[in-house]
């Protein structure tokens, strides 16, 4: 499967439904009333972690979401019907940021943790509902609230228990492959680990942790040399770290320094996780070489765990001790600040612009202003006069006389065209 760990998606919730202006007209009912029904309210977007995932890869082919809309009020005050919510699943350890703020989201750690990214529009409210005792018959309704379209950034920090670091060539992937089920690719050359790979070992009571084996990191991948400066990110949630050292290589102790500095120059946090040093392919090595690392690594360390992955020769030690680290030590606490989401609920489409087409025509272009045309007939007396008080309210003809509008001249509003008169607003 290919790896993917970080996806740009745009989504869209669902608009609302228009309410309706009917009436009630039965045959032995008095004076029937209105009975415009209301729209329905148009699907949320939520994001919804999933632990079966482990990668973005499923955005690589589809990069746009859109929940369904409500559906319009209908006659005898039948209300549409409110449109279903649409959830997209992401990996457990997914960040969520917004492309326009940057900001931070959601940081989705947890098995079907949800995050509301974009709330659908109310539905717009049908005829019926604007009756008064002293406006018995109104002509009029609402349209729907707009869904909210935003572009969002996920990036994935797998979780997993443990993390294995270590130069290219140490032997992580054998490892892994040994002690649990993954089968990564095994080779004996540089950069055989491309993406990070995940296993889980079993414990001797049954229970399970899971092992991520980042690829290999060399001199300089904190400023982007090399593979494994890319993949750092996903050992920042682990419990703790083993060090695979190889032990056949030119300076054993060198390469272990190298890679500590590196999580330094990283992350702090990172530098300071808990480390088992495991002292790989001692069956490559005689026992006086080995006991000169060993040596020099009691300068630094206080304990390390030689073992080899090729043979077998110690796992059982090296898996005991960490299934008894996973137990104690505690994931990290997260460093990630999660702002708080305004944008999710932000459904105001009120702002418009003013149009100078030519010398004597002017249109007029917004969201809400235009949602409000579209439910305003031209042969609707009534329902024109709501719509101009609206403009009024707006501040839409105070922008129109700013651009010189003079008496006589065209607004065209949608659907509708309508000629301007200072005095009457409309003739």
């Amino acid at each position: 499967m290919q790896f993917i760990d970080k996806s740009k998606i745009r989504i869209v919730s669902g608009r609302g439904g228009n309410g309706a202006v009917a009436w009630r007209r039965e045959k032995y009912v008095d004076k029937g009333g209105p009975a415009g029904g209301d729209g329905g309210r148009g699907g949320d977007v939520y994001l919804i972690a999933d632990e079966g995932m482990s990668t973005l890869m499923d955005f690589k082919y589809k990069s746009v979401y859109k929940a369904s809309n409500g559906e319009n009020g209908g006659i005898k005050n039948c209300h549409g019907a409110c449109a279903k919510d649409l959830y997209i699943k992401v990996p457990t350890g997914t960040i969520v940021r917004d492309v326009k703020t940057g900001n931070v989201i959601a940081d989705l750690t947890k098995h079907e943790q949800t995050a509301l990214v974009a709330k659908g529009g109310r539905g717009g409210r049908g005829n019926a509902r604007f009756a008064t005792a002293q406006k018995r018959s109104p002509q009029f309704c609402e349209p729907g609230e707009p869904g909210i379209e935003r572009e969002l950034f996920l990036e994935l920090k797998l979780i997993a228990d443990v993390g294995l670091l270590g130069m290219p060539n140490a032997g992580k992937s054998t490892l892994i492959s040994r002690i649990s089920s993954a089968r990564p690719k095994i080779a004996d050359y540089p950069f055989t680990t491309l993406v990070p790979n995940l296993g889980v070992v079993q414990k001797r009571d049954g229970d399970g942790y899971v092992v991520a084996d980042i690829p290999g990191l060399i001199e300089g991948a904190s400023e982007g040399v090399g593979l494994g400066h890319e993949f750092l990110r996903h050992v920042e949630r682990c419990r703790f770290l083993v060090h695979l050292v190889d032990v056949t290589s030119e300076n054993p102790l060198k390469n272990y320094q190298i890679i500590n500095d590196e999580l330094k120059k990283h992350s702090e946090n990172l530098a300071g996780r808990f480390q088992l040093v495991v002292l790989n392919k001692i069956d490559a090595i005689d026992d006086e070489t080995l006991e000169k690392i060993r040596k020099d690594f009691a300068k630094y360390v206080d304990k390390v765990y030689p073992i080899s992955a090729v043979t077998g020769e110690n796992l059982e030690k090296l898996l005991d001790v960490m299934s008894e680290k996973v137990d104690e030590i505690p994931h990290p606490p997260s460093e990630i600040t999660v702002e708080e989401d305004l944008g999710a609920f932000d459904n105001d489409d009120s702002s418009f612009e003013v149009i100078k087409a030519d010398k004597n025509t002017y249109i007029i272009q917004g969201g809400k202003i235009e949602r409000l045309a579209q439910v305003t007939s031209d042969r609707n007396p009534e329902q024109i006069i709501r719509l101009q008080n609206i403009m009024k309210g707006m501040g839409i003809f105070d922008e129109l006389v700013k651009k010189g509008i003079k008496d006589e001249d065209t607004v065209i509003l949608s659907h509708l065209e309508f000629v301007y008169y200072k005095d009457e607003i409309f003739g």
